[in-house]
């Protein structure tokens, strides 16, 4: 089973880590638009099970190319990074992969859109995120924990906190904290993320 091991920290300059990466010879793989949908059962099986299902509208913003892709991930284990099991499922039509979804029994419950720019160095893939209410944030994702902390002390933010939230659970607490209903949360100005759209 695929394993997703990952750092993820708050950024200040999104621009000046861009500079960093591409001075230790980074290669920029692509800036993206991203709609993130979640779903779940009825009675939030997955959220009490601490695992998470997904589908994915990833826009190319220089080719307009666009890829639907289902994720699971199981639940966080023990340690600093953020590890879990993930299995991913490329699709070709973001509307059939909700209807599939929820004939079987998962529910759309919130969906945030994310501005992405996406670098690769060494074995690492480098993603600097844009998120609309919780700002700036960069994630390492490597083969192994030590190649990750490896890059994270490279690139100067070891001593950034890590942040094992996951964005749709920092997004569901926002809103619950100002007792705010579950919605989609979008850029300003940017497309009705209704996978019926995507085809």
């Amino acid at each position: 089973m695929p394993i997703e091991i990952e750092a993820k920290m708050k950024l200040d300059d999104q621009d000046a880590m861009a500079a960093r990466l591409c001075e230790a010879g980074a290669e920029f793989l692509g800036q993206y638009l991203e709609t993130n949908i979640f779903f779940d059962t009825e009675d939030r099986a997955l959220l009490a099970a601490d695992q998470g299902l997904r589908l994915r509208v990833a826009q190319n913003l220089d080719s307009g190319e666009v890829q639907c892709v289902i994720t699971h991930k199981g639940s966080n284990r023990a340690g600093p990074l953020k590890t879990r099991e993930e299995t991913e499922l490329v699709v070709n039509s973001a509307r059939d992969a909700e209807l599939l979804l929820n004939r079987l029994g998962f529910l759309r419950r919130l969906s945030f859109q994310k501005r992405r720019r996406s670098w690769r160095l060494h074995d690492c893939r480098i993603e600097l995120d844009q998120v609309p209410i919780l700002g700036s944030f960069m994630e390492i994702e490597g083969p192994s924990e030590a190649a990750v902390m490896s890059l994270r002390e490279r690139l100067g933010m070891s001593h950034t906190p890590l942040i094992k939230t996951s964005y749709i659970a920092m997004l569901s607490a926002h809103l619950q904290e100002r007792g705010e209903p579950l919605r989609d949360i979008l850029f300003p100005s940017a497309p009705d993320p209704n996978p019926a759209h995507p085809g």
